[in-house]
């Protein structure tokens, strides 16, 4: 749990640029594009994924936040996503930031095994070029891009790569002035109803930023989603797709809380 006041996205900014500095120690990003060039899984596109989906509910792999703590410990990647894929998760998403969320690289390997007919959406907070390339071997079909986290530089130039190595992105824009960061390239754009800074969430914020994001681009909303009729309601607004993680990995089973979720959307 993190101290009240501290601005937990700067704190986690800090450390991952120190994590990406001994990645890079360990494999050389020119190691890690040899990888590449052998690499020939098909991406799956999560933008069409969540226009074809009656409920859009991109289901995520969370063990813990850094404001609530631990939410399933003993939770076996593996076992959740593909619970997930079959109750009917339009997408999977699968945190591997460790020190703050419990996640990890091993996380993600396992979910990707499991994880066949959907898209897998890489959760983390990006923040070098070199997470993008490890991204795709990794074997993510999409990845995160926080506009908090990054210049709009950054934005624009991480989203040609991952489009370049055949990932989209999902742009996470948080208020009117990251508007600007959503681009003609931007594949998916998520409002996240949690403040970074202190990880207070509030849905109302998707519903205040919906009219202000421009027309074409598919809009979803993250964070704070556990009750069904909020879903239902803010796709009635426009949005296509929800990400929710810790509404269902509270539960004993994600993957039933899931499906019921699901049931309750589509009605």
């Amino acid at each position: 749990m993190n101290a009240p006041g501290e601005n937990i996205l700067e704190a986690i900014r800090a450390r991952k640029r120190e994590e990406v500095a001994r990645q890079r120690d360990e494999l050389p990003l020119a190691r890690v594009e040899r990888v590449l060039r052998l690499q020939r899984r098909p991406a799956l596109s999560l933008r069409g994924a969540l226009a074809g989906s009656r409920s859009g509910v991109i289901a995520e792999f969370k063990r813990r936040s850094p404001s609530r703590g631990w939410i399933h410990p003993g939770a076996d990647a593996a076992l959740v996503a593909r619970a997930y894929q079959e109750a009917g998760a339009a997408a999977v998403s699968c945190l591997t930031d460790e020190h703050f969320f419990g996640g990890g690289f091993a996380d993600f390997e396992r979910a990707r095994a499991a994880v066949t007919r959907v898209p897998l959406l890489r959760k983390e907070f990006i923040v070098d070029e070199y997470q993008v390339h490890q991204s795709k071997v990794m074997g993510a079909d999409a990845i995160l891009l926080i506009a908090a986290c990054l210049t709009r530089e950054e934005a624009r130039h991480f989203t040609a790569l991952a489009h370049a190595l055949e990932m989209e992105v999902l742009l996470e824009i948080h208020d009117e002035g990251e508007l600007d960061y959503i681009h003609p390239g931007t594949d998916v754009v998520g409002v996240n109803n949690r403040d970074l800074k202190t990880f207070t969430t509030d849905p109302a914020r998707s519903s205040r930023l919906a009219g202000a994001i421009p027309a074409g681009h598919l809009k979803i909303s993250e964070s704070g989603l556990s009750r069904p009729e909020t879903a239902r309601a803010l796709r009635g607004e426009g949005f296509r797709g929800f990400l929710v993680g810790e509404g269902f990995m509270k539960t004993p089973d994600p993957g039933e809380a899931l499906r019921a979720f699901i049931e309750e959307v589509e009605r």
